[in-house]
């Protein structure tokens, strides 16, 4: 295999759950060239990972919303791009209508994707010559890297190696202004309360009570938005939780960094709680409407999930998670180090 393409679009979660199936195809074939087709939303996730040697992006989410013609204009020259090279093999770890167009109109030998029963949308079987087995009785993580293994013939080996590599802010100059500002002194804790599901929300009230815990405990806490309605629930968080601070609206580049830099990560199933996995930070994720056996992050001894669908947990469950991925004697020790 000299050329292979990677084909999941979006959502954020989904694409850095799949990140590890590029350090699998290196180390099954040494000097492969991987490219990777995705949604220009979160290109740039891509682009930070160090073994993707193209990241083929187009703005299709903004074009089911606006139908510009700007943004055509933007897919026709994109798959311009995807037919300039011909691949060995596509691997099409998405499974709906968009990303099997994609994979049918790549030059490609071998275009591999999930069984019918499988899929996320039925009529995406007509692109494929190749398929996967049963998928795996395990979490999303490993499951793309054993489907795409099973595909391209051989076994994934160690554990999720996800290669990313965020950029620092001198080589991205168009970064949100206030990010800096927004940064504390001291270690600090970001809150990912904010989900675009109703039923992932965890409760105001118990966001404070862990946002006033963590301050007692020496870390400052951060709350990222990406709405207005996500930014008003932040500060209705602030509000019983004095010390925490309502962070300006940033791109993705900055919340990025914000994670990097993170003493601890906190949040619901988003996208964002993944990459601070992904990047071993000591993370918690809260479930309550989705399955924690299939989107859960979990990784000694840096990440733990906990609730599940129906089954909310609480303030007291929360505080536990924390205290097992980051132990109240380590959040002190920063501190101490930065008097000395």
């Amino acid at each position: 295999m000299k050329r292979i393409l990677i084909v999941k679009v979006t959502s954020l979660g989904d694409v850095v759950q799949t990140l590890p199936v590029v350090a699998d195809l290196h180390r099954a074939f040494p000097g492969v060239q991987v490219d990777w087709a995705v949604d220009e939303s979160c290109a740039d996730v891509v682009r930070w990972n160090t073994g993707v040697s193209r990241v083929l992006c187009a703005p299709l989410r903004r074009f089911k919303k606006a139908r510009s013609p700007a943004d055509l204009k933007a897919i026709a020259a994109s798959i311009s791009e995807l037919r300039a090279y011909r691949y060995d093999a596509v691997i099409d770890l998405h499974g709906v209508y968009k990303s099997a167009i994609i994979s049918f109109l790549a030059r490609a030998r071998r275009r591999y994707g999930y069984r019918n029963q499988d899929l996320g949308e039925l009529g995406a079987m007509f692109a494929y010559n190749g398929r996967f087995g049963p998928r795996p009785a395990c979490d999303a993580w490993h499951g793309m890297r054993v489907s795409a293994g099973e595909a391209l013939g051989y076994e994934p080996q160690g554990r999720a190696d996800y290669l990313l590599d965020v950029p620092p802010e001198s080589r991205e100059p168009h970064t949100a202004p206030l990010a800096a500002l927004a940064e504390p002194a001291g270690p600090y804790a970001l809150f990912f309360h904010a989900t675009s599901n109703d039923d992932k929300r965890w409760p105001t009230d118990h966001w404070s009570a862990v946002a006033r815990e963590m301050r007692a405990r020496g870390l400052h806490v951060l709350l990222p938005w990406g709405s207005e309605h996500e930014r008003e629930e932040a500060q209705r968080i602030a509000a019983r939780a004095p010390d925490a601070v309502v962070l300006p609206k940033l791109t993705l580049a900055d919340v990025a960094r914000k994670i990097d830099r993170a003493t601890l990560v906190v949040g619901v199933d988003t996208g964002f709680v993944h990459m601070a996995h992904a990047l071993a930070k000591p993370t918690v994720m809260i479930f309550r409407a989705t399955s924690r056996q299939h989107l859960g992050v979990s990784g000694a001894p840096h990440s733990l999930s906990i609730g599940d669908e129906g089954a909310t947990p609480g303030v007291g469950d929360v505080l536990g998670a924390i205290e097992r991925v980051y132990p109240t004697g380590v959040i002190e020790q920063p501190r101490r180090v930065a008097a000395m």
